[in-house]
């Protein structure tokens, strides 16, 4: 029996060289080239400090000095792609319907931060009434041409990806921004009509690197994006460990933890060696990395 386990691990142990040398890696981005460690990703521009997904976030998120402005888009019903989290204009501003169902003139007719409160229990509504509005993709490219930037695609009918890497291109943005879903096919889909922008692994390829890693084989795994984008655990599992950091490296992947609001678990997945920190509050993480 003792013979037929060490030759069992000697076949994991081979198969796990074999991975290092021949496996392919991830596919090297333009986007994280001369990028600092660990990133500072303003999730939705600073959900915790300014009204979410919008201009107004946005600017006061590149003033503090992040280096990532993270937003979510979708399509109006007159093909115009917004920046929004939810495929409604229900829970944050003073209107209601689906964003693909309305023009972009009734979608910016809405106020933006109408409902929305920053996360510190600080003043309710402090941004309502002030002209803030759903802000077009288009816009915040022309804002902030330099910037790179986190995108994820939510909306997954009618599919955008055609219109949107039509935009990337009309903005020369190919190199400056990762593109993400949590909708395989969504994402698939984006691969194939915009091939030279990167890409974030989604929820159905991330899963089998999960299990091959917690299984001491996740450097066979080879992946077809440049980024892995996880919580710091799931479902009773820790997902984030320094071995989970080091392999996915060995794979050429990039690792973004999400979504951090904690200066205890900043400092801690600084330690485990992540690539990039998804906040609400990027000004505690700018903070604790003493920027």
């Amino acid at each position: 029996m003792k013979k037929w386990i060490f030759r069992i691990l000697l076949v994991v142990v081979a198969l796990v060289i074999l991975g290092m040398l021949v496996m392919p890696k991830a596919p090297q981005a333009a986007y994280y080239q001369n990028a600092p460690r660990p990133m500072v990703i303003a999730h939705q521009g600073g959900d915790g400090l300014w009204p979410s997904n919008t201009l107004f976030a946005f600017e006061h998120a590149a003033a503090l000095g992040v280096d990532v402005l993270e937003m979510d888009i979708h399509m109006t019903k007159d093909g115009v792609l917004v920046v929004s989290h939810d495929d409604t204009v229900d829970r944050l501003t003073d209107g209601e319907g689906f964003i693909k169902e309305m023009s972009l003139a009734q979608v910016q007719g809405f106020d933006a931060a109408y409902d929305w409160s920053p996360l510190d229990n600080g003043a309710e509504y402090p941004y309502r009434g002030q002209g803030i509005i759903i802000p077009t993709l288009e816009s915040v490219f022309e804002r902030f041409p330099d910037y790179r930037m986190n995108i994820e695609i939510k909306q997954e009918e009618p599919s955008i990806a055609k219109p949107f890497c039509a935009l990337l291109r009309k903005h020369h943005m190919e190199n400056k921004i990762l593109v993400a879903s949590f909708k395989d096919e969504a994402l698939a889909e984006f691969r194939e009509t915009c091939p030279e922008v990167a890409t974030s692994g989604s929820r159905g390829q991330i899963k089998p690197f999960i299990y091959m890693h917690l299984a001491f084989l996740g450097r066979l795994y080879p992946p077809n994006f440049s980024a892995v984008q996880l919580p710091i655990e799931d479902s009773g599992i820790t997902l984030l460990t320094r071995r989970f950091v080091q392999v996915a490296h060995a794979r050429g992947l990039w690792v973004d933890a999400w979504t951090i609001d904690d200066p205890a678990e900043m400092r801690m997945l600084v330690g485990l060696g992540v690539d990039g920190i998804i906040t609400d509050r990027p000004d505690l993480l700018m903070e604790a990395l003493g920027r």
